[in-house]
């Protein structure tokens, strides 16, 4: 049985979500007895194929020409489509990137095929594979499978797996060029400057350290001890859904099923007691160190640190040894 991933790359260099989309290829594969592979589109990617090719994978399939030097919707239907017709792949994983969002929908049309779009993660029930995914702005969780013949096309959301969990391989599997001809392929788009959607908006999903701050903080004022914290710690600040439904932080900094999922090196959740529409949004943390004067809270059963106590208390004097081990 193949799978396929996808391989986003800019700039010359492949991004965590490609890492994520093998590490759910790879978990797959071995669920399903099958085997996966990674496909790179592209202008003079031999480098990043190379880089791929050092992951446990069956092979790397590279399609390289003058209309996939950069992305555009039209040129990565027109070659997916073409590469999935001919190799008839059961699975095609992509990380439910901007990028994805773009042309997947395009893909999964031009294929007569659907698309499940921005999963949490599956399970294999039977043979049969079940997604998860968030449906009514996260408020509820629904399994949903493919009812159709494959190929089966589904996108996982950012952090559903963890990157640094993708295994290597004992040597470089094969790389194999694909030839299309594209040149009669209409590109009717074309990508120009990346931006950001709003000044303050961030991109929690990149971040190697994270302080979480949920309704324990008690009010607005209370966020200097906060934003303390993460200077000292050089992190990026995330909340739960009722610090941002209160204006305290905004939107862009929600972590959960309505918010962002993240997976960063470290997660400190302070004061977040542990529901499970934020806990799905931030289980994928390599490190979760949680504080909460409650020591029946949820958040401590996924932690692998917890303190019980007032944050108001320990943050202090955790700003201040952090502070003196700089020194």
């Amino acid at each position: 049985m193949k799978i396929f991933t996808l391989a986003e790359h800019r700039d010359g260099k492949l991004n965590r979500a490609t890492w994520e989309a093998i590490v759910a290829g790879q978990r797959l594969a071995a669920h399903l007895n099958g085997s996966v592979s990674a496909v790179l589109l592209g202008r003079d990617v031999r480098g990043l194929a190379e880089e791929l090719a050092a992951k446990r994978l069956r092979e790397v399939l590279v399609v390289e020409d003058e209309r996939l030097a950069e992305y555009t919707p039209d040129g990565y239907t027109a070659a997916l489509s073409e590469v999935i017709r001919r190799e008839a792949p059961a699975f095609v994983l992509m990380s439910h990137t901007y990028q994805a969002r773009d042309f997947a929908p395009k893909l999964a049309a031009a294929l007569g095929k659907a698309l499940i779009s921005d999963c949490l993660g599956y399970r294999v029930d039977d043979g049969t594979v079940i997604y998860t995914r968030p449906i009514f702005q996260g408020k509820i969780h629904a399994d949903v499978r493919f009812a159709d013949d494959p190929p089966y096309l589904v996108t996982f959301q950012a952090g559903a797996f963890r990157a640094d969990e993708v295994e290597a391989a004992s040597e470089p599997v094969p790389i194999r060029a694909i030839s299309l001809d594209l040149r009669q392929v209409p590109i009717r788009t074309r990508p120009l400057e990346v931006f950001r959607e709003a000044k303050q908006a961030v991109d929690l999903s990149s971040a190697e350290r994270i302080v979480a701050v949920g309704r324990g903080i008690k009010s607005e004022e209370n966020l200097a001890l906060i934003r303390r914290l993460a200077e000292v710690l050089n992190a990026e600040i995330g909340a739960s859904r009722p610090v941002c439904d209160s204006g305290w932080l905004p939107m862009d900094r929600q972590i959960g099923s309505s918010g962002q999922t993240v997976s960063p090196k470290l997660y400190l959740a302070i004061g977040i007691s542990g529901a499970i529409q934020h806990v799905v949004g931030m289980k994928g943390s390599r490190t979760i160190v949680a504080i909460n004067k409650d020591p029946e809270a949820p958040i401590f059963d996924i932690a692998d640190y917890g303190i019980v106590g007032d944050l108001f208390e320990i943050v202090p004097a955790l700003i201040k040894a952090l502070e003196q081990l700089k020194e």
